[in-house]
């Protein structure tokens, strides 16, 4: 690990009514993909690679489901920030969460 690696993690609950499904799970890859860091994504003790669509799938997120993400690398803080907008978002048709 360089002096410039760091690591970031965070905790995201999935908003939507749909979870994180194909779809939203596929978002994640591809914005996944754009991050140097290496991405974990957490539910209890089990850990996923973030850059994985079956990985994710595995992990059943439905409405409610607190996920941790996990990034290792000089932009690991943005990668979690982004993605963990994402996470809060998947599932919603449309992929933003309904107006209050």
């Amino acid at each position: 690990m360089s002096a410039a690696s760091q690591v970031h993690e965070s905790e995201f609950v999935v908003q939507g009514e749909l979870g994180l499904r194909a779809r939203p799970a596929s978002q994640f890859v591809a914005l996944a993909a754009r991050f140097r860091s290496a991405i974990h994504v957490g539910r209890g003790d089990e850990w996923v690679d973030g850059r994985s669509i079956l990985s994710l799938l595995s992990l059943a997120a439905s409405r409610g489901t607190a996920l941790r993400i996990r990034a290792e690398g000089d932009d690991a803080a943005e990668a979690v920030e982004a993605l963990g907008r994402l996470i809060e978002q998947a599932g919603h048709p449309g992929g933003k969460p309904a107006a209050n």
